[in-house]
């Protein structure tokens, strides 16, 4: 593995870790992204590269939120704590739509919809989805102040918005729950802790899914370009994940939805006159 490609997965990692947990599409950046550093790999071992390396953002926050994760206490004795497995009991009921159709329809949807026309037209409706949303919401109080305010038929509305980004890509995972998320009346924070405890088990299944189809023959080039990828992800999401909480104490998702609205006519204008060349 040469110096050059080094380079190329670092800035890929970069890209990863920013774009995973702002809601504005890790999947059409990584296509722009990867038209200019043509990563020397496989087109198999790339397509499972573009998943795993989320396994570095998902460790991100595991460590940010390890005390709201881990069910168990070993503080004095041992103990569940019976909010942390309820929490995780709705994650799970989240988790089920986007699960079952990735399991079933994972190839199928790629071959259908891994294309920049789609990742395009979702970048710019969801974008104008948040500009609306966040102007019909201004001047409201969220019904859900907390994590522990989440019904399970609230889970399982963020699931159903989260499986839109499992199937059209350029939606943004986080960008849909979070838009489910405040269309039905979660405060910002809560929607955006939601889809960072709700990306663990998505991610690891994606990832975890994408391996066994990719078998475990990794080359010496491929596992450092994994680890590097992975290791870049993890301290960018970090920040990222810090940078977020702290934007939306004070502001709406609006700028992100302008941006979408960018990042989708550049995509359209860019692929648009490479295909007609």
């Amino acid at each position: 593995m040469n110096f050059l490609e080094i380079i190329k997965v670092v800035i890929l990692g970069v890209v990863e870790g920013i774009t995973e947990w702002l809601p504005i599409s890790s999947t059409g950046h990584m296509i722009l992204v990867d038209e200019y550093l043509n990563l020397n790999v496989t087109n198999s071992f790339k397509e499972m590269f573009f998943v795993v390396i989320q396994l570095g953002a998902i460790f991100a926050v595991v460590i940010l939120y390890f005390n709201r994760l881990f069910p168990f206490s070993f503080k004095n004795k041992f103990s569940i704590k019976k909010e942390t497995l309820t929490m995780w009991y709705k994650i799970i009921v989240a988790c089920i739509p986007a699960g079952v159709i990735g399991i079933l329809f994972d190839d199928k949807i790629n071959a259908l919809f891994y294309n920049y026309l789609t990742v395009a037209i979702t970048l710019i409706v969801f974008g104008i989805f948040f500009i609306l949303i966040e102007n019909y919401n201004k001047g409201n109080i969220p019904k859900i102040k907390s994590i522990s305010e989440i019904t399970y038929k609230t889970a399982l509305i963020i699931g159903l918005f989260q499986l839109i980004a499992a199937v059209f890509p350029g939606t943004s995972r986080s960008g849909a729950t979070i838009l489910g998320a405040l269309l039905i009346g979660v405060s910002r924070t809560v929607a955006a802790e939601f889809t960072f405890f709700l990306a663990v088990p998505v991610m690891l299944g994606a990832s975890l899914l994408k391996l066994l189809k990719f078998g475990f023959n990794f080359t010496g080039s491929e596992i450092s370009t994994l680890i590097i990828g992975m290791f870049v992800a993890f301290i960018v999401s970090i920040l990222a994940i810090k940078f977020l909480m702290q934007y939306i104490k004070k502001h709406d998702f609006k700028v992100f939805g302008w941006y979408r609205i960018i990042l989708g006519i550049v995509v359209l204008l860019y692929f648009g006159m490479k295909t007609t060349l």
